[in-house]
């Protein structure tokens, strides 16, 4: 799945220490909102120090992030995740970022008539 818009907050980020394998880890959560008339937000993580310094997301970045959506269950609650997989920076030429309309596109030339006989005009 794919959500493009604006970085509108960047939390903390989380760490710790797997149980079943001992090692560290971490993830930083952001927060992103779209271009839409009703725009929607949406809270998504990155997983691993790698990741996280690979995307180097920044406050006011407008991107594409292609996330999957799981969910697991605590003390029996459920809970989403939605991980970021992929992140793409959005060209500064879009017009949905850049908020100028895309122009009309140019009219075409009239096409010339020929008159012939009138046996060759429709009757109405």
């Amino acid at each position: 799945m794919e959500f493009t818009g604006k970085i509108i907050a960047i939390l903390p980020p989380r760490g710790g220490v797997s149980k079943t394998s001992g090692n560290e880890w971490k993830a930083q959560e952001y927060v992103i909102e779209n271009h839409d008339q009703y725009p929607r937000k949406m809270c998504f993580d990155v997983f691993g120090t790698d990741k996280i310094e690979q995307f180097n997301i920044q406050m006011g970045e407008e991107l594409t992030v292609s996330f999957d959506v799981d969910a697991r269950q605590w003390n029996d609650r459920w809970f989403n995740s939605i991980r970021a997989w992929k992140i793409e920076r959005v060209s500064a030429g879009d017009p949905m970022v850049s908020g100028s309309p895309v122009p009309p596109p140019a009219p075409s030339p009239m096409p010339e008539f020929i008159s012939g006989d009138a046996k060759d005009d429709l009757p109405f």
